[in-house]
């Protein structure tokens, strides 16, 4: 079954009581036993419900993956993975990534005895040194977020399996569409949900795709123990976005390649981030591991002007200043002082992060309108 196929139809089947289409809102917290412990496979909401089990299955078919489960919220996938561990054990995670992920691995389960390593990634070179006989798990992102380095999963994978170490691979930027980390050799893809995945910038959730059933019913343990789960509207809700997924990615790869050609042109920008361009260091890593490069990048002003960068993003029209990103419409963030303000500043510098960086969710709206915003924002 090929994606757009799997899309809307994978783990879905009409409702065997009406027949209705689309999977029906279990809008219920508990479900009526017929004798104490005997049930129709659902006993309470927290635990199961039919509209997540839908989605989950359906999750799962996109990645290639076996077992799909859902969080409420990316960050709380990203708590369910590293309660996996114990004191003492070592997480050695990508320098470039998502300041929410920094915070929650530094400091929360930092101060429960997890330790944490953060190295460039894009050579895995910088990987086989640090590891130890306590490391656990590898995490990364590809594209990373924000700077959009690519990290070669295959080659980190080749590093981590004979040390049975775990690798994890936020795969939120890419989305299944473009990107299936299982394939290559992860253990673990996790999502924000909320992004492409939902694409309509309606719903909060998180999930993980795996295969090996043993670490699959130790994540539904903390799931249910733990109680991070979706309401069933919110599965509702990524059920029909993820139904146009391969189409809404086509328009924001095609939108994204035509603004990042555009601003590197443009005679105020110093730098664009993209691996869609060919003189992105990550270019042809990015032709190999993904299908399209994505809708996501970020750009640098001249002069490394704060207040102009601020401006620009002030003076937009169609490109919202907001949080997230993978919604239809186009966004524009401040990593530094929003998505990645937990990160120090020192360390942001020291991975490249500056304060001038502006970073785009290019949507899906013409693209003619897209640059003329652009234009007469920068200008």
């Amino acid at each position: 079954m090929k994606f757009g196929t799997k899309a809307i139809h994978a783990g879905i089947e009409p409702d065997p009581t009406t027949g209705a289409i689309m999977t029906p809102i279990y809008q219920t917290s508990t479900y009526v036993q017929e004798s104490p412990g005997k049930h129709k496979g659902y006993e309470y909401a927290r635990t199961q419900n039919p509209t997540r089990t839908v989605l989950q299955n359906n999750l799962a078919a996109l990645e290639n993956g076996k077992h799909g489960i859902c969080y409420s919220s990316g960050l709380g996938a990203t708590d369910a993975i590293l309660k996996l561990f114990k004191p003492g054990d070592e997480i050695i995670a990508s320098n470039d990534l998502y300041g929410g992920t920094y915070r929650i691995m530094v400091r929360v389960f930092q101060e429960f005895g997890l330790k944490f390593t953060f190295v460039d990634l894009s050579n895995p070179v910088n990987l086989e040194s640090l590891i130890t006989p306590a490391t656990k798990m590898v995490w990364i992102e590809t594209p990373t977020n924000p700077l959009l380095r690519l990290v070669d999963i295959e080659a980190i994978a080749a590093i981590t399996k004979p040390h049975n170490i775990q690798l994890v691979v936020d795969n939120t930027f890419a989305s299944p569409y473009l990107q299936n980390p299982l394939d290559l050799g992860a253990d673990i893809v996790m999502h924000s949900v909320t992004k492409y995945l939902g694409g309509h910038s309606d719903t909060v959730m998180g999930a993980i795709i795996l295969n090996d059933d043993e670490t699959a019913q130790r994540l539904a343990f903390i799931q249910n123990a733990c109680g991070a789960v979706p309401g069933p509207q919110d599965c509702f809700l990524v059920l029909r976005g993820i139904k146009t997924l391969h189409i809404r990615m086509q328009r924001h790869c095609e939108n994204a390649i035509k603004v990042a050609q555009y601003l590197q042109q443009h005679p105020k920008v110093s730098k664009v981030y993209y691996p869609g361009l060919e003189s992105h260091p990550g270019h042809e890593l990015a032709k190999k591991q993904m299908r399209s490069f994505g809708g996501m990048l970020s750009f640098e002003l001249k002069g490394d002007s704060m207040p102009e960068a601020v401006h620009v993003m002030e003076s937009f029209n169609v490109f919202s200043l907001a949080e997230s990103l993978g919604g239809v419409e186009s966004l524009c963030t401040h990593p530094a002082s929003m998505t990645h303000a937990s990160i120090p500043k020192e360390e942001r510098l020291k991975n490249g992060l500056k304060d001038t960086l502006i970073r785009l969710s290019v949507g899906i709206e013409d693209i003619e309108d897209l640059i003329q915003d652009l234009e007469q924002a920068i200008n």
